[in-house]
C-alpha cells in the first residue's frame, strides 16, 4: 500500500481497521481488551476509529502481541562508523535547519 498517496485521515482509519482486525483474529472483544490493558472501552473504540493516544496504542499493541511490528513501523536509525567518528562519539540531539535553508536558497539560484 502506498501510504504517501493517501490522506492522513485515511491512514488513521486504516490503522484503526488493522487494530480491529488483529483483535478479532485473536477473538478478543473490545471490553476484554479494555480490561486487559486497563484502558477504557471508549479508548479502544477511539483507536479502532483511527483516533486515540500513542500510549493507548502501545498498550493495545502489547496486549495483541504486535509490539514487534514497531521496528517495521519506524525502524531504528543506525549511525555508520564514519559518521560516528566525525561526530567524535557524540549523539545528535537536534537538527540544524540553517543548512537546509541555505542549501534550498543555493539550488533556487540555478
Amino acid at each position: 500500500m502506498d501510504f504517501y498517496s493517501l490522506s492522513d485521515k485515511y491512514i488513521e482509519q486504516e490503522l484503526g481497521n488493522r487494530l480491529k482486525a488483529r483483535r478479532l483474529q485473536k477473538n478478543i472483544t473490545q471490553k476484554e481488551l479494555a480490561e486487559a490493558t486497563t484502558l477504557s472501552l471508549n479508548s479502544i473504540k477511539s483507536l479502532e476509529a483511527g483516533r486515540g493516544k500513542l500510549s493507548s496504542l502501545i498498550a493495545v499493541l502489547r496486549e495483541l502481541d504486535a509490539l514487534d511490528h514497531l521496528d517495521n513501523f519506524i525502524p531504528e536509525i543506525s549511525i555508520s562508523p564514519v559518521q560516528l567518528a566525525k561526530m567524535q562519539g557524540q549523539v545528535r540531539k537536534r537538527a540544524s535547519g540553517e543548512r537546509i535553508k541555505s542549501q534550498a536558497k543555493d539550488e533556487s539560484e540555478w
